[in-house]
C-alpha cells in the first residue's frame, strides 16, 4: 500500500490553528484584541510598522491560552471558522474605515482651504490619495481572500449582504473596487 503523504498531513493538520505568539497548535484558539506593545511583533495588521517598539494600538490576534494571559488578550476561545468570521469583520471595518477616510476624515487631518472642500483627495493630494488607496486595495485582496475560504470551507459568510453595499459606497464615490461592479 502507497501512503499520500501530502493528504496524510494535509489530514491531520487540517482545522488546526497556530499561535501568532508562540507557534503552537490547537483546534481552539484565543482570538481578540490586545493593546500590549509586544503583541506588535506577531500581530497581522502590525506586520508592515517599522517602529513595534512602543506600539498601543488594539491589535487583533490569535494566541494559545497562555499567550492570551501574557499579552492580556481580550478574546474568546474559537475553533477555525469563528477565527475566519472575526478576520472578516475585522477586514470589512478597516475598509470602511479607509473608504469613510477617502470620502471625507483627509479633510479634518490635512489643511484644505475651503474652496478645496469639494474635491476628493485624488484632487487635493494625489500622493496621499495613492498611499491610502493602495491600503484599501489590499483590504480588498485580504477580503476576496477570507471571502474564498468560507466558500471553500461550505461555512455560510456572515452578512453576505455587506459586500453589496460597500460596492455600492465605492463606485458612488467615484472610486474602483475588487469586489464587484
Amino acid at each position: 500500500m502507497q501512503l499520500d503523504w501530502d493528504k496524510a498531513i494535509n489530514d491531520i493538520l487540517s482545522e488546526k490553528m497556530t499561535c501568532q505568539a508562540c507557534g503552537a497548535m490547537g483546534e481552539q484558539m484565543i482570538v481578540g484584541y490586545t493593546r500590549e506593545a509586544a503583541a506588535a511583533e506577531f500581530a497581522t495588521r502590525c506586520k508592515e510598522c517599522t517602529d513595534k517598539s512602543d506600539c498601543d494600538a488594539r491589535k487583533l490576534v490569535v494566541v494559545c491560552e497562555p499567550c492570551a494571559r501574557q499579552y492580556r488578550v481580550n478574546g474568546e476561545l474559537m475553533d477555525e471558522a469563528g477565527m475566519m468570521s472575526v478576520l472578516i469583520d475585522e477586514c470589512r471595518r478597516n475598509l470602511e474605515d479607509s473608504i469613510d477616510y477617502l470620502a471625507t476624515y483627509w479633510k479634518e487631518e490635512i489643511e484644505v482651504d475651503f474652496d478645496d472642500m469639494a474635491k476628493g483627495l485624488d484632487q487635493v493630494d494625489p500622493e496621499l490619495f495613492k498611499e491610502e488607496d493602495s491600503w484599501r486595495l489590499r483590504l480588498e485582496e485580504e477580503y476576496l481572500q477570507l471571502h474564498r475560504w468560507f466558500r471553500e470551507n461550505h461555512v455560510p459568510i456572515p452578512d453576505p449582504g455587506w459586500r453589496s453595499t460597500y460596492t455600492e459606497e465605492v463606485i458612488g464615490l467615484g472610486y474602483t473596487t475588487l469586489l464587484g461592479d
